[in-house]
């Protein structure tokens, strides 16, 4: 079956274009240009990715990203204009995994798109067992000191590459190669803003920082916790 992917977009050009360059590609697309239309929709025909607009007049992408993540872990692409930059992070803390700038080439798009949906079968190996972490990839579930962790789709990933590779220091390029796609390597805002975000909700349950920075670099995950700055 190809993959799903549905597009929410108040721009019909855009949305023309998309599932035309999408289409032919062989992924089942489907389009909306309200986004409580697409919202409907994304219920009702459930996707494996969602690409939404992040500046659209009823209902922005933030919401959308909300929307869906109250029941669903599906992976999100936000399109966005660059002088909306505190919005795109506002997203990313929404729950949205990545996003695109407009205007946008189309190959890089079906490039993230493409790996976003890799992604979900690679969550295949056994439970991860380092530290105070139980990591199972498989059930895409975490515990921390024998407590379950709620994480979201892409903070489950970083601390999963993070797991995998315990005491070493990740540069931010392997990071977001691993997480986000090697499209991803000029965009370290995304990493900076996961780390952070994945950072307080492990300190909040455990009471211990894991990760630590690593000046100019990258970071290490110490599994066991550690005494230090938690800068990202």
């Amino acid at each position: 079956m190809p993959a799903r992917i549905l597009v929410i977009d108040d721009e019909p050009q855009i949305t023309r274009v998309l599932r035309a360059s999408l289409s032919a590609q062989g992924f089942d697309v489907r389009t909306a240009n309200d986004p409580e239309e697409g919202i409907r929709l994304f219920r009702e025909w459930p996707p494996d990715l969602l690409i939404t607009d992040l500046m659209m007049p009823g209902m922005t992408g933030v919401e959308v990203c909300r929307s869906v993540r109250t029941a669903s872990s599906t992976p999100i692409l936000v399109l966005s204009v660059r002088s909306h930059e505190r919005s795109k992070v506002e997203a990313l803390d929404a729950g949205a995994d990545d996003y695109v700038t407009k205007p946008f080439g189309i190959q890089e798009l079906l490039a993230r798109v493409r790996a976003h949906l890799r992604r979900a079968p690679e969550r295949t190996a056994k439970a991860i067992e380092t530290g105070d972490f139980v990591v199972d990839a498989e059930a895409h579930a975490i515990t921390a000191n024998g407590k379950p962790m709620h994480l979201t789709p892409k903070e489950f990933d970083l601390l999963l590459h993070l797991a995998r590779n315990p005491g070493k220091v990740m540069t931010h390029r392997a990071l977001l190669t691993a997480v986000w796609g090697a499209q991803s390597v000029h965009q370290p805002e995304n990493l900076r803003v996961f780390v952070g975000q994945l950072r307080k909700k492990l300190e909040a349950q455990t009471g211990k920082q894991y990760i630590q920075t690593e000046p100019w670099v990258g970071y290490r995950f110490v599994p066991e916790g550690w005494i230090g700055s938690s800068e990202s």
